[in-house]
C-alpha cells in the first residue's frame, strides 16, 4: 500500500545520515560613514581558528533561528550594535576549506548604520573597531577566513545599489545636509563629485530630498550653516545619479 507524505514531513525511509553534515553561519558586513569616509566594523577573534586576527562579525546559526534572526543576534552579541538602518542578504559562500573546522556555508549580510554609537566586543570577540574600508581593500589589514572576499562583494553591492535604490539615504540621519549625502557617493564610488551638479540632480525633482526649513549647527569656520533636508519618497524607486565612469570606483580614495 502506497503511503502519502504530508506537506512538511520527511519521506518514509529518508536517512539524513547518508549525506555529509555541514554547518551554516551568518557573517555581517557593517558599513557606516565616519568623518566623510566609508568604514567597516571589524572584530578581533578571541579564539581559534585565526585567533587574534580581524574578521567581520558572525557566527553559527542556531537550529530554531531564521537566518535573519541569527544575523541580528550576532550583530548584537559581537559588537553591541542593536539596530541597523538596513540589513539585507547579499551572497552565500561555501567553498571547500573556507573554514578549517568543518564544511561551513555562510550567508553574507550587509548592514548599514547611520550612527554606530558605542562599540562593545562580546561573545567570542576580544576587540571591535571601525576600520576604513580602503585599508581593508588595499590589504593593509589582513582578515580571517575568506572575509576579504565577502567585504569586497558587500562594497560592490553598495556601489550598484547607489544607482538603483535608496541605500544612500540609509547612511545619513533622519535629516542631513547635501554635503553629507554627496560624501556617501564619493566615499563608496571613490570619486569626486561637483557640488553644484550634485545639488541640481537631487533638488531638481522634489521627490529626492525635502527641505526641512532648518539648518545644521554652525561650524567652527563660521559662515551660514547648510540647509537640512530629509529623504523623499523617490528613494523607494531608485537613485538620483549614475556613475559616469565605473572604472574610477575600483578602489576607495577618501
Amino acid at each position: 500500500m502506497k503511503t502519502t507524505t504530508r506537506p512538511g514531513e520527511a519521506p518514509e525511509g529518508y536517512d539524513p545520515s547518508r549525506f555529509p553534515p555541514f554547518a551554516v553561519t551568518v557573517d555581517v558586513v557593517i558599513l557606516t560613514m565616519t568623518e566623510g569616509s566609508l568604514h567597516v566594523l571589524l572584530v578581533r577573534r578571541g579564539e581559534a581558528p585565526f585567533q587574534g586576527m580581524w574578521a567581520i562579525p558572525g557566527g553559527f546559526k542556531r537550529p530554531p533561528e531564521t537566518l535573519d534572526e541569527a544575523a541580528i543576534r550576532e550583530l548584537t552579541e559581537e559588537t553591541g550594535v542593536d539596530s541597523a538602518s538596513l540589513l539585507t542578504q547579499f551572497g552565500a559562500y561555501g567553498d571547500p576549506g573556507r573554514d578549517p573546522r568543518m564544511n561551513v556555508v555562510t550567508v553574507g549580510y550587509l548592514a548599514v548604520l547611520r550612527d554606530v554609537g558605542a562599540i562593545v566586543a562580546g561573545s567570542d570577540a576580544s576587540d571591535a573597531a571601525l576600520v576604513p574600508v580602503a585599508d581593508v581593500l588595499k590589504g593593509t589589514i589582513e582578515l580571517a577566513f575568506d572575509h576579504l572576499r565577502i567585504v569586497l562583494d558587500a562594497v560592490e553591492r553598495v556601489r550598484v545599489e547607489l544607482e538603483v535604490s535608496g541605500i544612500a539615504s540609509a547612511f545619513v540621519g533622519a535629516t542631513f545636509t547635501l554635503a553629507e549625502l554627496r560624501a556617501v557617493y564619493e566615499a563608496v564610488w571613490g570619486v569626486q563629485l561637483d557640488a553644484a551638479n550634485f545639488r541640481r540632480s537631487v533638488v531638481a525633482d522634489e521627490g529626492w530630498v525635502i527641505p526641512t526649513g532648518r539648518r545644521a549647527r554652525p561650524g567652527s569656520a563660521g559662515g551660514r550653516p547648510p540647509e537640512l533636508f530629509r529623504a523623499g519618497r523617490a528613494w523607494r524607486h531608485g537613485g538620483p545619479i549614475r556613475r559616469v565612469d565605473r572604472s574610477q570606483s575600483k578602489g576607495l580614495t577618501r
